[in-house]
């Protein structure tokens, strides 16, 4: 195979990941651990957080269907009290370096679900994060983001989306994603795919997958 392009899920793989604060909430809050992830698991294509990431409801209406949502699987979140967690996060030092080397060989191009709220990428108004997000952001070709586009992975579509921008075949890009729930359709077509565990290891298997030692 040789590669032409890699593409980059952001949170959970650009920074660390929001779940990191999910569990923190949680943890003050008395609830059980990863309850948060299992209500956006539930119905994955018309939830609160899907219509929220493809732009189909407004901040409001996410506060009170997630509300609804959560009560009926025992614990009641305010949708709101949510939202402020995402952007507690930081960007990996590290995956800037690689970000940079890749830029010299390949495409680089961001595919992230996201929702219309703070600072572009960032989803925040901290000015400190929105300045490290700025300098990501400014080493991608093309950023494809799902409240922009109205689709948000796991839909094949957006995947297709992608490849269509860049004019370049699937089995040409190397993917990387947190969520194993993400990459399936991406593998399905063809993409070399790494299911991002932790920085030091997605950059292993990125090497792997690249032939490229990074520095």
């Amino acid at each position: 195979m040789k590669v032409k392009a890699i593409l980059w899920d952001f949170g959970g793989v650009i920074t660390t990941s929001p779940f990191d604060s999910f569990n923190q909430y949680e943890r003050e809050n008395g609830l059980p651990i990863d309850f948060i992830r299992s209500i956006n698991a539930v119905n994955h294509k018309d939830n609160a957080w899907a219509l929220l990431e493809s732009n189909q409801i407004s901040e409001n209406e996410f506060d009170t269907l997630f509300l609804d949502e959560s009560s009926r699987a025992g614990h009641s979140i305010k949708g709101s009290d949510i939202l402020p967690l995402i952007s507690q996060t930081s960007v990996r030092k590290k995956m800037i370096n690689v970000l940079r080397q890749c830029k010299q060989h390949f495409k680089n191009v961001c595919l992230t679900n996201n929702m219309r709220t703070g600072s572009g990428l960032a989803m925040s108004s901290n000015s400190e994060h929105e300045k490290d997000v700025a300098e990501v952001a400014s080493l991608f070709d093309i950023v494809i983001e799902s409240s922009k586009e109205g689709i948000r992975k796991p839909d094949p579509a957006i995947y297709r989306l992608a490849c269509d921008k860049i004019n370049v075949h699937p089995d040409s890009i190397v993917y990387l994603d947190d969520l194993g729930i993400n990459l399936k359709p991406a593998r399905k077509m063809g993409m070399t795919t790494i299911k991002v565990l932790s920085e030091a290891q997605a950059i292993k298997d990125l090497e792997k997958a690249t032939g490229l030692t990074f520095i």
